[in-house]
This record gives C-alpha cells, structure tokens and sequence, in this order.
C-alpha cells in the first residue's frame, strides 16, 4: 500500500511539473523566449518516463519491498530544496531551456549560492527515490542515465547563458 501511494504521488508530482513548465513555457514564448536543445529534449523525456516504470517492474519482480524511512526522509529534504529551487526560478523554471532575450540567469534563492541547483534536485531524486524501496537496481542504471543525460543538458544550458 505504501508503495501504490508514494508512486501515486510521485507521478501526480511529475504530471504536476509538466503543467506548471507547459504554462511558463507559454509566458516565456510570450516575452520572446528562444528554446535550446531540442534534440536532447525527447531523450530526457523517456529517461523520467523509463525511471518511472523501472520503480514499478523492479517492485514486482522483486515481489515488494520494505519502505526505508532514511531514504524517505531523505527525498523529503530534496523536495523541499527542490520546491525552494522552482519557486525561486518562479515563471522562468521550465523542463525545457528557454532563453528570454536580454534577461540573465536568476540570482536568488539557491541560485545565488550554485549555478545549478536543480539539477542537483534531480540526481538526488534519481538516486534517492528507487531507495526508498531498496530498488538497487533501478537506482544503480538511472543514476548513470542521468549522469550522461545531465552532461549533455548542462553542456547546452552552459552555452546558452554564455552568449
């Protein structure tokens, strides 16, 4: 039951996140915003979706685990520094990069303190969150995808803000 209920609200988190990024990336076009890395785009989309499914196939293979409450409290800080990083990007946060012509990177919240604060939400998140049912597998294979597809992303988003 335990497990039902936190993939419940992992994925209604996830649907949640794709709302919010569709309705700023509506504001952003509207200021004139230009979007980079397209092509990477749809490869970052099947990462989450396949991470999402591997929490499930992994939990019935192995024919249901215990919850690990380390591990949850553990995504439980991510996600509060998590929210703390999005709001603090508030409507310029988004999946995607966009680049509003003639405006800089956001300076506050934690994106005084890193240059990529999110991104350190989402390697926790991939890390953390198949642990929290002892998904060692799950944990181990996405770790690494993320890994790559985060030097691809960060690589693009280093460029743009460099221009």
């Amino acid at each position: 039951m335990y497990f039902t209920l936190f993939i419940i609200f992992l994925i209604t988190q996830r649907l949640s996140e794709l709302y919010i990024a569709s309705r700023n990336e509506k504001w952003l076009r509207s200021q004139g915003a230009v979007e980079y890395g397209k092509e990477h785009y749809p490869y970052i989309v099947a990462l989450h979706t396949l991470f999402i499914i591997s929490i499930i196939v992994e939990y019935i293979v192995r024919g249901g685990t215990s919850i690990d409450l380390i591990f949850l409290a553990l995504f439980i800080l991510i996600l509060l520094f998590k929210f703390w990083a999005l709001s603090s990007l508030g409507k310029y946060w988004n999946t995607k990069i966009f680049r509003v012509p003639g405006a800089g990177p956001v300076k506050k919240g934690p994106y005084k303190l890193l240059k990529h604060p999110n991104y350190l939400n989402v390697i926790g998140e991939i890390a953390v969150i198949p642990l929290v049912f002892h998904l060692y597998y799950t944990a181990i294979v996405f770790t690494v995808l993320n890994a790559v597809m985060l030097t691809v992303r960060i690589r693009v988003e280093n460029k743009v803000w460099a221009k």
